[in-house]
């Protein structure tokens, strides 16, 4: 369709009579929109939704395309997209969306996206050449992201909102290995953080040129995390009070929650629908999805950079499960990154006193089995099944009906999710 009609997501974008909302991030833009499409459902409003994930403009078509028999979108619908960092422009200019909500910025596929500074100005000129009354919903404790919300002159924008987290005792000891944005876009200097919650997610200041995190409107001031189990946040907002019981795990979804939170208060949904449509929100697959198999349960939750393998890997430490049966599955795809250097700053010295066993597979399955050794496992609890099927076969075979940790990489989850539907475990990846 858009070898035919280059212009087609514009056009059917037009014809949403409530606009359209546009998601991006490194990490958690797929579970940020879906919680937000929970919410619209919650409040009764329909949505045009690219729910499988297709992010880059041909997904975004396929989304619209299916709403639009004979070439037309019936009834009031908003669009709702999640879509790919570095195809935020291609897409934001066709839509011309109402709202665009910019989670993170975190180190990922080098060979494709390049640093993060090259991201960063990227969506600079996006967030600068966007029409008037487009409203951004920013991360406030990410400073590449909070930068966005000032223009060249460091005064603040039109129609910014700023979410964050508060709460100082989920800071992290110390800064990450796995930290990116380290220098302030305004001078260069070095940050000074006050805390850091999620690799350089935190509150910083720059000490030269007084660029710091701006305070966001909408705040988590207290979480408690309840390992696979989900967690329970307190926030504040302009409109109020919240108390959300989130049925996902970690503190990654705390900030995808404070950013669908921020994004529908914006947009005019009641703090009571936030409420329950973020609690009613499932997670998407891989991302801390649960299957019942073999008399025991699958839980896959995606890795694919330092920052978000870490908070995995935090994630399964705080449930308090002694000796965890993992199957982590490591490819080099174009999809996944032919460089898997990342994996020597993600901290897998956190699973050393945890895990009991670690199947490796994948086509680099031999360079995360070494990885595991210098982390600290014996190689008594680590086995190399290089193969997918063959992995998680083995992996269920062993154990004694306690959950099955499944962390694979971006290839190796659709494989996965193949293989599951072949099994009749799962719907297509697609369906």
């Amino acid at each position: 369709m858009l070898r035919l009609a280059p212009d087609a997501i514009a056009r059917l974008g037009a014809q949403l009579e409530r606009g359209s909302v546009v998601v991006s991030a490194t990490n958690g833009k797929t579970t940020t929109t879906r919680m937000i499409a929970s919410v619209l459902a919650h409040a009764g409003i329909a949505t045009v939704h690219n729910r499988a994930g297709a992010n880059m403009p041909g997904g975004v078509a396929t989304a619209l395309v299916q709403q639009a028999p004979g070439g037309r979108i019936t009834g009031s619908r908003l669009g709702l997209f999640e879509v790919d960092e570095a195809w935020l422009g291609a897409v934001v200019s066709e839509l011309e969306p109402h709202t665009v909500v910019l989670g993170n910025l975190f180190r990922d596929q080098l060979d494709r996206y390049g640093e993060l500074e090259r991201l960063a100005d990227e969506w600079a000129e996006i967030v600068a050449g966007a029409p008037g009354g487009t409203a951004f919903v920013l991360n406030a404790d990410d400073p590449l992201v909070a930068d966005l919300g000032r223009d060249r002159d460091g005064n603040p924008r039109e129609r910014v909102t700023y979410f964050g987290v508060e709460d100082r005792s989920q800071a992290l000891p110390e800064l990450e290995h796995a930290f990116d944005a380290k220098h302030c876009r305004r001078c260069g200097a070095m940050y000074r953080y006050a805390a850091a919650y999620l690799g350089h997610l935190g509150d910083y200041a720059c000490p030269s040129c007084g660029n710091r995190r701006p305070t966001p409107a909408v705040k988590a001031t207290r979480v408690e995390l309840h390992g696979m189990s989900g967690a329970h946040v307190s926030i504040e907002t302009p409109a109020g009070p919240l108390e959300v019981a989130l049925p996902l795990p970690g503190l990654y979804n705390v900030y995808n929650a404070l950013a669908a939170t921020a994004c529908c208060l914006d947009n005019g949904i009641p703090l009571e629908t936030v409420a329950s449509g973020l609690e009613s929100a499932s997670a998407a697959f891989g991302r801390a999805e649960r299957i019942e198999m073999r008399g025991r349960e699958l839980a896959i939750l995606l890795i694919k950079n330092p920052a978000g393998a870490n908070e995995v890997f935090r994630t399964l430490r705080s449930g308090g499960e002694p000796d965890i049966d993992l199957w982590i599955t490591l490819n080099d795809g174009i999809a996944d990154g032919r460089d898997i250097s990342w994996i020597w700053d993600a901290d897998f010295e956190l699973l050393a006193g945890v895990a009991g066993h670690v199947t490796c597979s994948g086509t680099r399955a031999e360079e995360l089995a070494l990885r595991l050794k210098y982390a600290g496992l014996e190689h008594t609890r680590v086995e190399l099944v290089r193969g997918l099927e063959e992995g998680l076969d083995r992996s269920l075979a062993r154990g004694d009906g306690r959950p099955l940790y499944a962390l694979p990489t971006y290839t190796a989850l659709l494989g996965l999710r193949e293989l599951l539907a072949a099994r009749g475990h799962a719907p297509p990846f697609w369906e």
